[in-house]
Parts: C-alpha cells; structure tokens; sequence
C-alpha cells in the first residue's frame, strides 16, 4: 500500500514550559525544569505532524521506540520546540532524527521510530 509519504518531510511543535512540564510534577525529578519524559513526547509530537496528515483516511502512526539525550536543563516560562525529520521509511516502519530547543540552546537530540497502522485494526487488537 503506498502511503504518499516522503523522506526529508519535517515538522515541529512547541510549547511554553509549565509547572506540570517540570520533573517534579512528572515524579522522574526533584528540581522545578523540563522533564525529559516531556521532552520526549513533543518530539514524538512533532514526528506525528510531520506524517500523520499525509495518510489515508482510517491509518495513522504509533510511536514504538525512542533513543533520546536530554541535554540540557530549560526552566519554567521558557518557550520549547521539537523538531522532526523523517530520515528513512522501511515499508510501515518511519525513522525521524529529533531535537529539541529551548529559547537559549539545544536541549535534546535523538531517534524516533514510528509505525503505520489501520486504527479499526488496531483497535480491535486491544
């Protein structure tokens, strides 16, 4: 089934950091900064625009690994962004290179994998 998708497609997503971002609030820290888990989440974010509205009617992706560095600490109020690009496509199976930006400097770096399905099929699997 040909999927109508691309590699080099790119998006982003961003958000301004609050207190229920932080590692504190998360429970995977005690200091008041971006969580990681939450880093994560707007890359794999970013990755789902970058794809997800190129699909057929009725599929969508599924996040199924991540290989991220947290790089550095972003507080509270700072503005973050997460930028995708979809590297290689292996039938159902999209390789995005990821990072993250916080308004002074880059604050993660990684890979995402995400996978094609049929959400009906999905579904009915659960």
């Amino acid at each position: 089934m040909e999927f109508n998708l691309k590699e080099g497609m790119n998006a982003s997503a961003e958000r301004i950091v609050t207190e229920d971002d932080t590692a504190v609030k998360f429970g995977s820290g005690n200091i008041r900064v971006y969580a990681t888990p939450m880093m994560i989440g707007l890359m794999e974010n970013s990755a789902l625009r970058a794809v997800d509205e190129h699909l057929l009617e009725g599929y969508a992706t599924v996040g199924i690994h991540v290989d991220i560095k947290h790089i550095g600490a972003t507080p509270v109020g700072m503005k973050v962004k997460a930028i995708s690009k979809l590297v290689k496509i292996d039938g159902k199976k999209l390789y995005f290179d990821v990072e993250a930006y916080d308004e002074e400097k880059k604050i993660g770096e990684g890979k995402h994998t995400r996978y094609i399905i049929k959400v009906d099929d999905f579904l009915k699997k659960l």
